[in-house]
């Protein structure tokens, strides 16, 4: 085995995830025909996805601390089915500097950014650092992390409350408190850091200004090898409960143009100051006024990277590999277009009438929508089980239309033909956010899914 030299084209790709995004990349490596090598846990055994790829490997039982964590178990699969690239996907080990740098180390090209990148803006505090250099908007806060009771005390009064406890490592909402006033940033310190020792082994906290009904706009970029760094312009995030998006929509139809025009600028200057490369994207909050603030880069491709591909007609699973195998962007900012508008929808294996509890269990009937404009991503199916062990999404339900109108009606026609029976689904609640008249007329922030239901 050897890794392709940088320019050559890979021939076998190794895809070290499961489910809806693995299927994904392994659609991806066909139309380009490249030869893929799939791994699966005991859970995932006979899931239908895995006869898309050349070769599959069993890398351990369900838990995924077990399988789909074990870098040495992937590693070993990626000698064994000689393959000269790993695609991590999200969640597991795609942001794991760690890994990349295994990955790398072994002579296999890792299809993401650079570790030393990877590592510097998965570190929040450092991620921070970064874009104050590159002249990008933070939110006032703590100069890195707070280490004492009285250090966290006299930054929450110089900058006022509320301020927002965050934990430096992770994400999904995991580590994160509000503080209204002193007694509960004393005691939300201690949850929080204990949170994300638990969740990410790294305690480490920092504060910031917390920004009362926030909307949730982030930017997607593409950095080749070459030094070329374009953006793919912006989505809308705004819908989440627990920290977790639900829908999201591009283009953000509640930003004025001169704001947009600015929001794609600053995430291109500050992922040219991290030296990064590959896809990602950079999030932020834009406040009542309008001003937006930078709060994270998710370094590797996104759950709802769907809605920017509709917007551009630009893959962006086919724009990783061919990055990462040593291909110039093919294109200029100005050649990269937004057309129409398009909306995603969630759909997870939650009942959200008691809590968005999860539910596992057997699909016993699925019948998905169709027409024009409507696309389904997913890897489930009429007798698929739904097990215990992993996120909760199911599939992605996406709509593009010309106008942001139209593709409100799209959705909403397409979640009354969707039945699914067998499991709880969030579909309900996305058929009672579409009808909702704060969503077409873009009045919505992070807070609206709680406030509302």
């Amino acid at each position: 085995m050897g890794a392709t030299h940088k320019g050559a084209m890979f021939q076998r790709i190794l895809v070290a995830n499961r489910g809806e995004i693995a299927l994904r990349v392994l659609r991806a490596c066909r139309d380009l025909e490249i030869e893929s090598v799939a791994v699966f846990s005991e859970a995932d055994r006979g899931a239908h996805y895995l006869k898309l790829a050349d070769e599959a490997y069993c890398i351990g039982p369900a838990a995924a601390t077990d399988s789909y964590l074990m870098i040495n178990r992937i590693i070993s699969v990626a000698e064994l089915g000689n393959v000269q690239a790993i695609h991590p996907g999200y969640g597991f080990l795609a942001e794991n500097a760690h890994f990349a740098e295994v990955c790398r180390s072994c002579n296999i090209e890792f299809i993401g950014p650079p570790h030393e990148a990877m590592a510097q803006l998965g570190d929040k505090v450092t991620a921070r650092g970064i874009a104050e250099q590159a002249k990008v908007s933070v939110v006032p806060g703590s100069d890195g992390l707070v280490t004492s009771e009285s250090e966290a005390l006299e930054v929450a009064n110089r900058i006022g409350y509320p301020v927002l406890i965050k934990a430096t490592a992770g994400g999904g909402g995991k580590g994160m408190r509000v503080a209204m006033n002193d007694i509960t940033l004393k005691s939300g310190l201690k949850a929080a850091s204990a949170e994300a020792e638990s969740a990410f082994s790294d305690g480490g906290v920092y504060l910031e200004k917390y920004i009362e009904h926030p909307r949730h706009v982030e930017v997607q970029i593409l950095a080749d090898t070459h030094g070329n760094v374009v953006h793919l312009w912006e989505r809308d995030c705004s819908l989440q409960r627990r920290h977790q998006k639900v829908v999201e929509e591009s283009p953000a139809s509640s930003l004025p143009t001169a704001v947009r025009q600015d929001i794609c600028k600053a995430a291109v200057r500050l992922v040219k100051a991290a030296g990064y490369q590959n896809a990602g994207t950079v999030e932020f909050i834009v406040d009542k006024d309008n001003q937006f603030y930078f709060i994270e880069v998710n370094a590797r491709i996104q759950v709802e990277h769907p809605v920017t591909e509709m917007v551009t007609g630009i893959d962006l699973i086919q724009q990783q590999i061919r990055i990462a195998s040593g291909e110039a962007l093919p294109w200029k900012q100005k050649g990269i277009p937004c057309e129409g508008a398009a909306i995603e929808v969630r759909v997870n294996a939650e009942d959200p009438d008691h809590g968005f509890r999860g539910s596992p269990g057997k699909i016993t009937k699925l019948r998905v929508p169709g027409g024009i404009g409507v696309r389904w991503d997913s890897h489930v199916h009429e007798g698929y089980t739904v097990g215990p062990y992993y996120d909760s999404l199911i599939g992605k339900l996406i709509v593009h239309r010309p106008t942001r109108d139209e593709a409100i009606a799209t959705m909403k026609r397409a979640l009354a033909e969707f039945e699914v029976e067998g499991i709880a689904t969030t579909i309900p609640l996305a058929r009672k956010i579409f009808d909702h008249n704060a969503f077409a007329e873009s009045k919505v922030d992070t807070t609206f899914i709680e406030r509302t239901w």
